[in-house]
């Protein structure tokens, strides 16, 4: 575990493409033939729900020790809970980067490493409020996002019956009372916005939802919002809500993602268009809020020697603009692989990771003192 920021940076490259992609940024000539699988889909064997009684279709979950689920981790000073109050339920990002297969084989060793890495900077944000349990899943390759074929559908909808089995699982394991947090980030964040609106929406399991933190995928507050089944977090106090943001440097130029999200097609049916996406500031824990870098109670920085990271408070500020872009207030030097238009999507957890630690705990006491 010492060397894992090491491989953080090791592996982030291929975060920068996992990021491009989601947005459909990259224009097919040029990335289609490098990352779209040439060969014909082949609909993986489906999943029963029985599978993930097994504790090696996990990443994290109850009964592992730090050595294996790296979910535990925390930097220096940090420590992770002894008692833990609710159930976390985190999904993964992209990280199978080949063009072999539509969907990630689970035994591919270098995107289940690339997988852990994720855990370690973002699902260990909830280490200090719960229980993590993050499934392996048979995502769909980098690839999938970089075209219209069919095949692409098909692979995400592939990965996400795995997401699912591996969510039903969870809740038949967890005691029936517990309060639950789910998150993802990226391809995590697609899969989780499908399963809120085919779990989540659906009552009593609505009300046992503490806080959904659906993270570098784009959400509208106008056609996708309704069919989640949550309101947005407008009180850092609030329990029973969603947050979500998207990360741009400043000066940023976010009109390639502004374009691709105007051209999709809500929950409800009708073009995202022009609609501002769902914003909560993660410093404050408020819809459309700003905040200054003095509020921000610490970024997860790598040291120069890539061999670990340490909590840097007061590093950036933030505001939610009128499109719902989280907009960064100048450009935080956390390294060289901001993408082009100062979309700092690559450093969404790690940015906030002191205040997003923080607002689960306040989210979890609220849940509980009602």
């Amino acid at each position: 575990m010492a060397r894992k920021f090491l491989y953080l940076i090791a592996t982030i490259i291929f975060l920068i493409v996992a990021a491009f992609a989601a947005y459909r940024l990259f224009p097919q000539q040029i990335f289609a033939a490098a990352f779209v699988p040439s060969a014909e889909f082949v609909k993986p064997e489906a999943v029963e729900t029985s599978a993930y009684a097994d504790p090696k279709m996990w990443f994290s979950r109850p009964g592992m020790t730090g050595e294996t689920d790296p979910s535990l981790w925390t930097p220096e000073g940090v420590e992770v809970t002894r008692t833990p109050k609710v159930a976390v339920f985190y999904i993964h990002p992209t990280s199978y980067m080949k063009r072999a297969l539509w969907n990630a084989p689970l035994d591919d060793q270098e995107s289940q490493d690339r997988a852990r890495i994720f855990l370690r900077s973002q699902a260990s944000v909830f280490n200090g409020v719960g229980e993590i349990w993050a499934p392996r899943y048979r995502q769909a390759a980098i690839g999938a996002f970089l075209t219209t074929q069919p095949e692409a559908q098909m692979a995400f909808d592939a990965a996400y019956s795995d997401v699912l089995a591996a969510f039903d699982e969870f809740i038949a394991e967890i005691p029936e009372d517990m309060p639950i947090i789910i998150a993802g980030h990226s391809q995590g964040g697609l899969h989780l916005t499908t399963l809120m609106r085919q779990r989540v929406v659906t009552r009593p399991l609505a009300d046992r939802i503490v806080a959904a933190y659906v993270i570098g995928w784009p959400v509208s507050l106008t056609t996708d919002l309704l069919a989640l089944g949550l309101p947005p977090c407008t009180d850092p106090d609030q329990a029973g809500c969603m947050l979500g943001f998207q990360s741009f440097g400043e000066p940023a130029e976010p009109q390639l993602l502004l374009n691709a999200y105007a051209a999709s097609v809500g929950f409800s049916g009708e073009l995202r268009g022009q609609s501002p996406m769902l914003c909560v500031n993660p410093i404050t824990g408020v819809l459309g809020d700003e905040a200054a870098a003095d509020a921000n109670l610490g970024t997860l920085v790598p040291n120069e020697e890539l061999t670990d990271g340490v909590i840097t408070p007061a590093l950036v500020g933030a505001t939610c603009d009128d499109r719902g872009l989280l907009l960064l207030g100048g450009e935080p030097q956390l390294g060289p692989y901001v993408l082009p238009g100062n979309n700092y999507h690559v450093y969404d957890y790690p940015l906030f990771w002191a205040n997003l630690r923080a607002d689960a705990e306040r989210r979890v006491k609220a849940f509980l003192d009602k």
